[in-house]
């Protein structure tokens, strides 16, 4: 018999739902036959209107207000019990009761750290018919919300994270590091770029996210750099493809403009150096195309975390104005590849592009 599995994720920050699908394809990948897969957002199913409203609020806050992002998050961090905070989201909880009650699951995996507070009010003290996992999102700096709450594991993705965690009194058997659930697709498709070179080329990929405000200078100068090729993405926001493309129109040295597609995996993996903020999916897909990444935006909480790590480990650099991230690039290709070539081995001994089958499996077998 099939094992019923119940993946909850929220819109809020693009890392939940990168890796709630990539835990699925894992699952489809790992056989239909083995697992019948249910992926959910409860939030916007219950809230509607409202969840869109406040999601981009939060999309806003962190982008142009992340003194104030920094304040909130920091308060959430101090709460000791996050799920009293949580009760008024009764809605919620009462779908999810609902859910659990028609699904019947084996397991429920929360990629966004809600769920699993509203599975202890509904559930209380007693030992539920389902094995709940959390598969955290963030690396190092990681919000109580996340910890604070029963579960049977916590799916972390690095030893950095599940130390941190260990420190702060989760107990070393409900920690498991699998890695990020990337899509399959970057183990699918496996190592694509060719070293930096005038045959190959020196490409970069510029990846503006939701919310943020283009800034035209940091794409001109970059499309400007000799001997380089630049590709920008602006995803399914056609406020940034329009901005994007008057850009385009008026730029001296052409560039390639991407809106949203199923190919930013093969572009990762192609290009040599990826410029973006420090978001949870995008860092750890970085990671799984071994892609050095030049990070010009740090998200004040959870993204100092995807930060601290690329940077400890020597596998990029911080450049947040168009003059610092042009040098960074500079530095990189300079005197034959000599700081790309370093960035790129430590980058790829972080990678795990199998981390979704791998996890696909775990759950299985619980």
């Amino acid at each position: 018999m099939p094992k019923r599995i119940l993946i909850l994720t929220a819109g809020f920050g693009e890392g939940h739902n990168a890796a709630a699908r990539g835990i699925r394809d894992g699952l489809v990948l790992a056989g239909t036959d083995r697992s019948l897969v249910e992926m959910r957002d409860l939030f916007s199913e219950t809230y509607g209107l409202a969840n869109d409203v406040v999601r981009r609020a939060y999309l806003t806050a962190i982008n142009r207000l992340p003194a104030a992002w920094s304040l909130l998050y920091n308060w959430i961090d101090r709460q000791d019990h996050p799920r009293k905070k949580l009760r008024a989201f009764f809605r919620a909880k009462n779908r999810l009761r609902d859910l659990l009650g028609q699904f019947r699951p084996d397991v429920v995996v929360s990629v966004f750290p809600a769920y699993s507070h509203l599975l202890d009010e509904i559930v209380g003290e007693t030992v539920p018919p389902f094995r709940r996992i959390v598969c955290v999102t963030d690396s190092i700096t990681v919000n109580a919300i996340w910890h604070r709450c029963r579960c049977d594991c916590f799916y972390v993705p690095n030893d950095e994270t599940a130390a941190v965690l260990a420190d702060l009194g989760v107990a070393p058997d409900r920690l498991l590091v699998t890695g990020f659930p990337v899509a399959p697709t970057f183990a699918e498709l496996g190592p694509l770029r060719e070293p930096p070179s005038d045959a190959y080329g020196r490409r970069i990929l510029h990846m503006i996210n939701v919310g943020r405000v283009v800034d035209p200078e940091i794409i001109r100068r970059l499309a400007e750099i000799p001997a380089t090729r630049l590709t920008v993405t602006v995803g399914k926001d056609d406020r940034l493809r329009r901005t994007a493309e008057a850009i385009l129109a008026k730029a001296k040295r052409k560039f390639e403009l991407v809106g949203w597609s199923d190919q930013l995996p093969r572009l990762m993996l192609e290009s040599h150096l990826l410029v973006a903020k420090a978001g949870g999916a995008t860092v750890q897909e970085a990671i799984a195309a071994s892609c050095p990444m030049i990070i010009n935006q740090i998200v004040p909480g959870q993204e100092e975390g995807n930060a601290r790590l690329l940077r400890g480990k020597h596998a990029g650099a911080l450049a947040t104005t168009p003059g610092a991230i042009v040098s960074a690039v500079e530095e990189a290709f300079a005197d034959n590849a000599r700081v790309w070539r370093e960035w790129s081995a430590n980058i790829s001994r972080l990678s795990r592009p199998n981390a979704s089958l791998e996890i696909a499996e775990e759950l299985l077998a619980l």
